[in-house]
């Protein structure tokens, strides 16, 4: 690989941006495409699909076959709150290969016995989300129901890109919520980015099944462009 490819691709990696390195396989010839550039190439459906399955591959396009080497960042999923359902989830959000951190200032409950192997920080999670950092690539979920730490938790989501915010409680207490950031100067365009109650409807009741539901929602988001797209294609 040229050397101005291979430093141009770390650097988009080392941003957190996705970009695809495509080889033709007859000449060889190579050229990086970045994230923000896909729109305008030649190969851009295909980039668009393998960016969203963020999966390597062959395609082929006019009669020349490509190799799609594509580089995408980890999916960091950001959870606030070391609850039953934090516990319940964090080992299921591993297997789908989310990058799991638990967030929540009460080192009581945020404790390595109670979430073995898990990225634990026992911060506030304002501090903790301003240090880590958000992109287009990170979920934020909050799960304490208490408004002086889930809200700071909100605060820092709604003033990022990241593509899922989700916050555990009833429709009451999200109602409260709402009010509560209105009140903060947020807009309806930016509330509306808030999944609460939080995961999909599908009557979950225990610990494990309201992870399931969060968990399920989420890759509905990750996967809500090839749907798009899928749908548009079979009419």
């Amino acid at each position: 690989m040229n050397l101005d490819l291979l430093t141009a691709l770390n650097k988009e990696g080392a941003a957190r941006r996705a970009a695809v390195l495509i080889t033709e396989v007859d000449t060889g010839r190579q050229r990086l495409v970045r994230e923000t550039d896909v729109a305008g190439d030649p190969l851009r459906h295909r980039l668009e699909e393998h960016l969203d399955l963020r999966k390597s591959g062959l395609v082929e396009q006019d009669g020349r076959q490509f190799f799609l080497n594509v580089q995408v960042p980890s999916i960091k999923l950001l959870v606030i709150g070391a609850v039953h359902v934090g516990q319940a989830l964090a080992p299921m959000a591993a297997g789908l290969d989310l990058a799991v951190t638990i967030i929540d200032p009460r080192s009581a409950f945020a404790t390595p016995e109670r979430f073995p192997g898990v990225n634990l920080l026992p911060e506030w999670p304002d501090d903790a989300l301003t240090r880590i950092g958000l992109d287009r690539h990170t979920a934020v979920l909050t799960l304490t129901h208490d408004p002086k730490i889930d809200d700071r938790a909100l605060v820092e989501a709604l003033r990022s890109d990241c593509f899922y915010i989700g916050a555990l409680g009833s429709r009451k207490s999200h109602a409260q919520r709402l009010d509560r950031l209105r009140a903060g100067g947020f807009g309806e365009e930016d509330l509306a980015r808030i999944h609460g109650p939080v995961g999909l409807n599908i009557g979950a009741v225990s610990p494990a099944e309201i992870a399931v539901s969060i968990l399920a929602e989420i890759i509905s988001l990750l996967r809500r462009e090839r749907r798009i797209a899928r749908e548009a294609a079979s009419r």
